[in-house]
Order: C-alpha cells, then sequence, then structure tokens
C-alpha cells in the first residue's frame, strides 16, 4: 500500500458517488452477491451492512468473492486520467528538463492535484518521476562513455556534490562508477494483474516480475551482481517488446514470446526453465514430471527450487507447474494470480509458449 486506507465509512461513501480516488487502492467486497467491484462500479449499491472493503485484489480473491462482470476488476482503467496523460507527454518531450513545482503552475496545473493523481495512476509523483527520468539518462550517457560532468550538466545540477548524491541515491553507486559499462534499465509495465518490473539490457530481458513479490529487492541485488552492472531506470527495445508481447496476450490474441531473454541462472536452473517453456498453454506439469526430464525423481526439490529462482514470470511459465496432487503450490506473484494466469491460458489456443534467442 502506499497510503493507508480511510474508514469503511468513507470509503462507502466513496462507493456511492462513484469516485475513482481510490481507484487500484481499495475494492468493495458484496457479501450478499459474492462479488467484488472498483468503488466506481456503475452497478446498483449494496446495503452498508452487506460491503467488506479491501486493499487489493488477492484479499478479495482470498476472502472467497469473485470479480464483478459489469467494472472488472481484474482489468487496468481503460485509459489514464487526462492530467497524467499531458504530464506524461510534456515529460517525454523533455525528458532532461529539471522540472519543480513552479513550472507547473506557469502551465496552470496545481502541483498538489499533480501530485495526488499521478500517486493514484503510477504510485509516484510526478517530481519524482521526472528526476528518475533525469538519472536514467545520465546513467544512459556515462555509459557511453561521457564524462561525469558532462552527464551532470546534461541531467541539470549545478552542484557536483548534489549531482552524485543524487545519482548513488536511485542507481546504488557514483556516477564515475558507470562509465564505460553496461548498464541495465527497469521501467514498468501495467498489467490486467498489476504493475510488472521489467529490466533488461539494449538486446536481452533480463527480469520481469510484479511490483509487489516480496523477493523483489532480493532479485535485483542479485541480477546486479551476477551481471555486474547498475540498474537505471529508462526504457530500451526489450521492455518495449515485452510490453507489447503482454498487451497481446493478455487480450487473449499471442501464446509465444519472441523476446530475447537472458537468463541469468545455474546450468541446472536453465535447464529446468526450458522444460518449463516446453509446456503448452493451457496445460499444466507437476515437478515431478519436470524432474524425470531434467534429472531423476530425487531432484523433485531442487525443482521446485529451481521454478521458484524463476527471474522472467509469465515468459517462463512457471505457474504452469503444480503439485502432484493437482494442487497450486506456491507462486511468488501470489496464488490468487497463478490461478488467474491457468484460467486465462485455458482460453487461448493450445500453442506453447517460448522465447527465442536466449543467451
Amino acid at each position: 500500500m502506499l497510503f493507508d486506507l480511510p474508514n469503511d465509512d468513507i470509503l462507502y461513501d466513496a462507493l456511492l458517488a462513484r469516485s475513482v480516488d481510490y481507484e487500484g487502492q481499495a475494492f468493495v467486497c458484496v457479501k450478499s452477491t459474492g462479488i467484488f467491484c472498483r468503488l466506481s462500479c456503475p452497478a446498483r449499491k449494496p446495503k452498508r451492512e452487506n460491503t467488506l472493503f479491501f486493499d487489493s485484489i488477492a484479499a478479495c480473491i482470498n476472502s472467497g468473492f469473485r470479480p464483478c462482470e459489469r467494472c472488472r476488476p481484474l482489468n487496468r482503467p481503460s485509459d489514464k486520467e487526462p492530467l497524467v496523460n499531458d504530464l506524461l507527454k510534456l515529460l517525454d518531450r523533455a525528458p532532461d528538463r529539471r522540472w519543480t513545482e513552479d513550472d507547473l503552475v506557469r502551465r496552470g496545473f496545481d502541483p498538489s492535484t499533480v501530485r495526488r493523481a499521478f500517486k493514484r495512476v503510477l504510485g509516484v509523483t510526478f517530481l519524482d518521476l521526472a528526476r528518475q527520468r533525469r538519472m536514467g539518462e545520465a546513467a544512459r550517457q556515462l555509459s557511453g562513455g561521457a564524462s561525469v560532468i558532462e552527464a551532470q550538466i546534461d541531467a541539470g545540477y549545478d552542484s557536483p556534490s548534489g549531482f552524485r548524491a543524487a545519482f548513488a541515491k536511485l542507481i546504488g553507486e557514483a556516477p564515475a562508477m558507470s562509465q564505460g559499462r553496461q548498464l541495465l534499465f527497469a521501467d514498468t509495465i501495467e498489467t490486467p494483474l498489476g504493475p510488472m518490473v521489467a529490466v533488461a539490457d539494449k538486446t536481452h530481458l533480463h527480469l520481469l516480475e510484479f511490483h509487489d513479490r516480496k523477493a523483489l529487492p532480493t532479485e535485483m541485488e542479485s541480477l546486479k551482481r551476477k551481471t555486474r552492472s547498475a540498474v537505471a531506470p529508462g526504457r530500451v527495445p526489450p521492455i518495449d517488446r515485452i510490453e507489447a508481447e503482454l498487451k497481446a496476450y493478455f487480450a487473449g490474441d499471442l501464446s509465444e514470446f519472441r523476446t530475447p531473454l537472458a537468463l541469468d541462472g545455474s546450468a541446472f536452473e536453465r535447464e529446468v526453465w526450458a522444460e518449463l517453456v516446453k509446456i503448452p498453454v493451457g496445460e499444466t506439469r507437476s515437478y515431478s514430471d519436470i524432474a524425470r526430464e531434467v534429472a531423476t525423481l530425487q531432484a523433485v526439490r531442487a525443482v521446485a527450487k529451481a521454478n521458484g529462482a524463476n527471474r522472467i514470470a509469465i515468459v517462463i511459465p512457471c505457474h504452469r507447474c503444480i503439485g502432484s496432487d493437482g494442487s497450486l503450490t506456491g507462486y511468488g506473484g501470489g496464488l490468487w494470480r497463478k490461478q488467474w494466469l491457468l484460467r486465462h491460458e485455458g482460453k487461448l489456443k493450445p500453442v506453447g509458449l517460448f522465447a527465442e534467442d536466449v543467451r
């Protein structure tokens, strides 16, 4: 959660008003119908005593409620707020600009309204996002061989110490450490199951995880150690490509991924992941099934561990691996997502997903 929810009486008033103020942050479960909705749902409003409020889709599903067919809470809103769209376009046109609240006021925006809108839609303020863009571009310049002073000036910093502090806080190392070395870039991709974090170099995707996975910070640190790289905010072609493919996948129009992958794992883990990719869409395999393919039945625990070490969710379909008794077992993104993915893939054409140009 980015902030604490108000009490249920305030949320019920928001439900009656079909407010979008808590979009993605609060959901209502209706005890009389067994469904859960967005607060902005156009359906007839339930009585106060029949409502429960939760801060996540997972909590609603785990409490036994099913998604509403009218407001479709599993799908993201069709459009971002116009204010957010307008400012994102301005940011795209001037990513190196050092934006301030005065800049927003001069363009007719109220800074507090902008701050709330961006936190609601993207989980980060506009000024923080602009700062991340500048630092990401600075890291890209340093990686290409630019001097620290050149990157500092282009990022809009007059003070060398201020630039070094801001760069180290975001990238995790001093600017001089990034000169001439390969960098990884990270950005967020919106999906019907919540935001995903994608990390890639200029040619290959290294990580794709749900933003709320508890192991994500540990995975990021492990990835940086194994690749001997820093991670900077920004976009590279593999992130654009996987975003387009995920959009088609969730729309039901794609059943094989082609984004080039960099699999940063041991030989055994890569062998397990290769078997996962072979599982046809709409089907599942048990850990023991995979163990038979890669070693012996004694390797079931090792297979489960390798399955959990997968950093490229959905594309390397570890969600298709289940218990020998048919139970869903664990899933880093949450069992509710695993269940959703399996149901979704049951409706797709039975063509196995795979990734080309894996290294």
